[in-house]
């Protein structure tokens, strides 16, 4: 199929959606489709990557290949399909609980390498598969679960983490400004290198704070602020600490610096895929024997 003639029905899954109806992921999932048309890409060309939670359950809902890998694990599974074909356009999903907690120290180094990979992470501030316990971008104070007096731990900032991290795209949507998303997503894929695009994407069931209506009134874009530079990292470091009253969403910085993939001579000879093995039949298929 040319992808000219491709429409959001093409780019629909083998499955239906499972999320709560108005799960702030519904955004987030057509943002990643509307991006792939835009761009022109092919679902043969992509690759989605998720770990565990609500939100990983998002490579089934969209065609193209897909994996559903362990919890906090989707940047290394993405990591690996990268480097070794990186004619694919990765895509690495997942949840704040799934990105930020077990998996930060796979989204650090990531970031640190500049690896051409995207990732967006549905944010929600709250574990919503295991139903409503804390998460690490809770905020302080909130009742949950798992912290019915309140949470007395301070949330992680992921955007100040992947800014000093070195990641050299980084952005802030909103599932509630889903054609804002669009945009952003769109440029993350287009970008080469780290993209991290962190997404407020509000549990509709298990957080009744950080709700629709909350975002709404706080929410403000950078693009619509005299002078705002992205290519600042300092003003970009500035913004990411912003919270309350009003909380940033749009590109808070973009950078060009070679990626993994252009320092490592392997892999300037193409995607690993396509080097030869090296190893004579009989060989191969005696470590197979022994590894399978």
């Amino acid at each position: 199929m040319a992808t000219a003639t491709l429409t959001l029905k093409d780019l629909e899954g083998a499955v239906h959606p499972d999320w709560c109806p108005g799960c702030g992921d519904f955004g987030v999932l057509k943002s990643l489709k509307e991006a792939i048309l835009e761009l022109g890409i092919a679902p043969h060309e992509v690759l989605v990557v998720s770990g565990i939670g609500c939100s990983s359950n998002l490579p089934g809902f969209i065609r193209a290949y897909g994996v559903h890998s362990l919890h906090g694990r989707a940047v290394p599974v993405a990591s690996g399909a990268a480097l070794a074909n990186h004619a694919l356009h990765v895509v690495a999903v997942g949840g704040d609980g799934d990105g930020f907690g077990i998996g930060m120290g796979h989204f650090i180094h990531a970031m640190r390498r500049n690896l051409n990979l995207t990732y967006i992470v549905m944010d929600n501030e709250i574990y919503g598969l295991t139903t409503g316990q804390a998460s690490p971008t809770t905020s302080e104070g909130h009742k949950t679960k798992s912290t019915p007096r309140g949470n007395v731990e301070k949330p992680v900032q992921p955007l100040t983490l992947a800014l000093a991290a070195g990641a050299t795209y980084v952005a802030r949507g909103f599932s509630g400004e889903q054609k804002h998303l669009t945009r952003l997503v769109s440029a993350a894929i287009a970008h080469k290198g780290f993209s991290l695009v962190d997404v407020f994407s509000p549990c509709v069931t298990f957080n009744k704070l950080n709700t629709y209506p909350w975002f709404k009134e706080r929410v403000y874009k950078l693009e619509d602020e005299p002078g705002y530079d992205s290519t600042d990292l300092l003003s970009a470091l500035g913004r990411s600490l912003e919270f309350e009253p009003r909380i940033p969403i749009g590109l808070l910085y973009n950078t060009e610096r070679p990626t993994y993939e252009d320092t490592e001579p392997v892999l300037r000879r193409g995607p690993l895929v396509d080097h030869p093995l090296g190893l004579d039949r009989a060989t191969l298929d005696e470590i197979l024997a022994e590894t399978m």
